[in-house]
Order: C-alpha cells, then sequence, then structure tokens
C-alpha cells in the first residue's frame, strides 16, 4: 500500500475518532439524566412522574427504532441548521449525538435500576433527598454497569460512524466507499475493516478494565 493511501487511512481515522468521541461525550451529557430520570420516576419512586415517564419512554423507543441510515436522511434540514453544513465529519456528529442518546438512556436505565432497593430505603430513613441519593448512592454504585454501558455505546458508535460514511460523512467508512468499492481497491476495504476492529478491541478492553477496577473498589469498601 502506498504512502498517500496510507496517510488516507490516518487522516480518515482522526476524523472518525473525532466524530465518535464528540458524539458519545454529548450523547452521555444528555443520555445520562435522561436515563436517571427513566429509573426513577415510576409510580412511587425518588421523582415520581408516570405520566412523564410514559412519555419520555415512548419518545426514547421511537428514536432508538429509527435505522440510523434513515435517520441521518431524514434530520438533514436540523444538520445543515446546527452545523452549517450536511456533509463531513462535524455535520455527522449531529445524527451521531441523536442516535446515541436514547440508546445510552436506556443503558443507564438498566444499570440504575441494578442498585439494591434497600440502599435507597436506608439513605431516605437518614434523611437524604433525592438528588443526594442519585449522586451518592445511585451513580456511584451503578459506575461498573454504567462504565459498561457507556463502552457498549462507544463501540455502536464507531459502527455508526463507518455508516455515516455512505451520506459524505466522513472518516473511515467515507474511505472505505469511495477507494474500496467505487474504485475497487479490496485492500483498502480490508485496511478499513482491520482499523475499526483494532479500535473496537481498543475501547472494549479499556472499558472492561475500568469497570473491573471500580468494581473491586467497591467490594473492598
Amino acid at each position: 500500500m502506498s504512502p498517500e493511501l496510507i496517510n488516507l487511512i490516518i487522516q480518515a481515522t482522526g476524523e472518525s475518532l473525532f466524530m465518535v468521541s464528540i458524539a458519545a461525550l454529548l450523547g452521555t451529557a444528555f443520555g445520562l439524566p435522561i436515563g436517571v430520570f427513566l429509573a426513577t420516576s415510576r409510580k412511587g419512586e425518588l421523582f415520581a412522574a408516570p405520566a412523564v415517564n410514559a412519555m419520555l419512554g415512548i419518545v426514547v423507543n421511537a428514536t432508538r427504532s429509527t435505522p440510523f441510515i434513515i435517520l441521518v436522511v431524514a434530520i438533514i434540514p436540523f444538520t445543515r441548521l446546527v452545523a452549517g453544513t450536511s456533509i463531513g465529519s462535524t455535520a455527522a456528529i449531529v445524527p451521531l449525538t441523536i442516535a446515541s442518546t436514547p440508546f445510552i438512556a436506556r443503558l443507564v436505565e438498566a444499570a440504575i435500576r441494578e442498585v439494591d432497593a434497600g440502599l435507597i430505603e436506608t439513605a431516605s430513613s437518614f434523611g437524604a433527598s433525592p438528588l443526594q441519593i442519585v449522586f451518592k448512592v445511585l451513580i456511584p454504585e451503578a459506575l461498573p454497569g454504567l462504565l459498561l454501558a457507556l463502552t457498549l455505546a462507544v463501540v455502536s458508535l464507531l459502527g455508526y460512524s463507518a455508516m455515516v460514511g455512505a451520506v459524505g460523512g466522513g472518516g473511515l467508512g467515507d474511505l472505505g466507499i469511495r477507494y474500496g468499492y467505487q474504485r475497487f481497491m479490496p485492500e483498502m476495504m480490508l485496511a478499513v475493516v482491520v482499523v475499526l476492529i483494532a479500535l473496537v478491541q481498543l475501547v472494549q478492553s479499556a472499558g472492561d478494565y475500568l469497570a473491573r477496577r471500580v468494581n473491586r473498589r467497591l467490594r473492598h469498601r
């Protein structure tokens, strides 16, 4: 493979990492509070609001059930409004964030619901406020699960970032389509796949390691 093609792979990898990292941060910033609310707002829970919980759940499920490639095309006007363009790695952050937010919210909800209800009752009996219970009990106790959830979200975003290349989103997916598919260069397609596999392995290993470390600390408190 020529140095020019290697440089293209390096540049495309940087674009993919940029898209995924920003979208993961934004998706977590939006998805974490939504997930916590979904996990604590049913009848009789900390922030009891069953009607709001049900409506928010419908919105989250509707967004999650929309195929990503359709979502990307459907929100092009919104993407252009936010990013000033609908193509390139910066524009791709918009659909990636919208797709990851409900996914992260449901993962966070599941992790929070795994926390022993007895801990919540104990904290309440000592006079802790709902927000104190969230920040001092629920999130710390659910942290290993939250880390694994966010790891899964980042891995999914890597796949989405490759898919968004089909509509001019840049990154490894765009490189694979333009060179590997349209120019009939199977070696480029193979290189893109290898890089994506390596990135997924790296992210998954890092997430598993952090989750194990946090879990051991919780057990030895």
